[in-house]
């Protein structure tokens, strides 16, 4: 069963911060922020995204080895990850830009633009959750 996400969101993770993309899938527009890499941090832009879509389904899409932040956004119910192998971001970005100088904000975007243009990825790249784990409604 494929599920409508409301929006689609790519993380660039890193020690201090982390870069976001997100893509609203009413408006069609993407926004750019930038958010702290604490518990507390990463809690409270959960909570805006929830203030602002309620308990609708949200794609996030993040590079794979980022297992604490992975561990941080799958106790939410309606935010569906979509873990992505690091080298796959690389090797987009070095099609797209002959100049092959990373960026955090547009690893983000690709990060999207992965979900997007190549929906096998939400087949089988989706963590499955066990049923009971303690994820928050929201």
């Amino acid at each position: 069963m494929e599920t409508n996400f409301v929006a689609y969101i790519g993380i660039d993770w890193a020690d201090r911060k982390h870069d976001i993309c997100l893509f609203d899938t009413a408006t069609g527009q993407r926004e750019y922020s930038v958010i702290g890499a604490q518990p507390q941090n990463i809690a409270d832009w959960v909570n805006g995204l929830q203030h602002r879509y309620g308990n609708e389904s949200i794609a996030i899409c993040l590079e794979q080895k980022r297992d604490p932040l992975i561990y941080a956004l799958c106790q939410y119910e309606n935010l569906v990850l979509f873990p992505i192998n690091p080298r796959t971001v690389s090797n987009y970005r070095r099609a797209l830009q002959p100049s092959r100088a990373k960026s955090d904000p547009v690893d983000a975007k690709i990060l999207i633009d992965l979900l997007l243009k190549h929906t096998h990825l939400e087949k089988s790249s989706q963590i499955a959750v066990p049923a009971g784990s303690g994820r928050k409604a929201g």
